[in-house]
């Protein structure tokens, strides 16, 4: 039994990054092990589901980063548009993974990176994953990269509500990077009204003030102790409601909705809403990521509080 299936008790939250895919799960154990077949198959059976395999790829592409496995299938296969696709996304990871090690990456790595991205991209013509690898990997650009609406263009003509593409793009505006708060909330707002009923992009506002909340404890300390409003001030109220009602009270299963349901949930508590988080933390199952409840405490300890008070209130 695979070890994130193993709960250390009876309420312990289940923390699976797979997010239930077994098929993908079982893929990453290969890629570990240096096995590229199961990863091959995996991807060929997903060929046009851009939300699935957007999250299998990225999946995929954290247990490569470490290991050669996909180098050696691309080797293999170098006409393998998911090989190329997969590469790519794998060498964006590198890329990220150096700089958090304090790595910052040269003008000639990045510039080759792009290469693997553009390769793909003329593989996999009809796939937006190589330009939401490209638009990754603009964030590591010192000053943002001048192609990032070309990027952002081709994104949206191949699927204009790809989950992936959105995410990146508000981290790309964000605080941290070549943006601020106000750009980021801005675009996760227009995104959200424009974005069709069931669609998950209506919670993006929240993902914002979760990631900029962190982004203060990192960088300001206690002083972030001083954003009394940061969770409940009424617009970010709204912006639960909406996503409530426009996503949540008309979902279709998606991907990478554990994640996007987390979000969802400590938004919730965090706003003074925890009498509307019972139908979320039911949709989440017991289902739980660190990330965003790691931001403003212990995350195990918070999602199990928050998910028992909610199931008993409604009981």
């Amino acid at each position: 039994m695979a070890a994130w299936m193993r709960r250390r008790s009876t309420s312990a939250p289940v923390y699976d990054p797979a997010f239930g895919d077994t098929a993908l799960a079982e893929g990453r154990e290969d890629m570990l092990l240096g096995r590229w077949e199961g990863a091959r198959d995996l991807l060929a059976r997903t060929p046009d589901d851009w939300d699935r395999r957007a999250h299998r790829i990225r999946l995929l592409a954290d247990a490569a980063a470490g290991r050669r496995t996909v180098d050696l299938w691309q080797a293999s296969e170098p006409q393998n548009p998911d090989a190329a696709v997969l590469r790519a996304e794998t060498e964006v990871m590198r890329l990220f993974a150096a700089a958090r090690a304090g790595r910052t990456p040269d003008a000639e790595r990045l510039e080759r990176a792009a290469g693997l991205c553009y390769r793909a991209a003329e593989l996999a013509p009809a796939d937006p994953h190589p330009w939401v690898s490209l638009l990754t990997l603009g964030r590591l650009h010192p000053q943002g990269h001048p192609e990032m609406s070309a990027w952002w263009n081709e994104i949206l003509t191949r699927d204009p509500y790809h989950r992936e593409g959105h995410h990146q793009a508000l981290r790309y505006l964000s605080a941290r990077w070549h943006g601020s708060y106000g750009t980021a909330l801005n675009f996760a707002w227009d995104v959200a009204s424009s974005a069709p009923y069931g669609s998950p992009l209506a919670i993006l506002a929240q993902v914002a003030r979760a990631e900029h909340y962190q982004y203060r404890v990192r960088t300001e300390g206690k002083a972030v102790l001083g954003l009394t409003h940061h969770w409940s001030e009424e617009r970010a109220r709204g912006d639960l409601r909406n996503a409530l009602d426009k996503w949540v009270a008309h979902r279709v299963p998606r991907a990478q909705d554990v994640a996007d349901l987390n979000y969802l949930a400590h938004g919730l508590v965090k706003a003074a809403m925890a009498d509307r988080a019972g139908v979320v933390f039911r949709l989440l199952d017991n289902r739980a990521t660190e990330v965003p409840w790691s931001y403003t405490g212990d995350p195990e300890q918070l999602f199990i509080r928050w998910r028992d008070k909610t199931a008993s209130a409604s009981a």
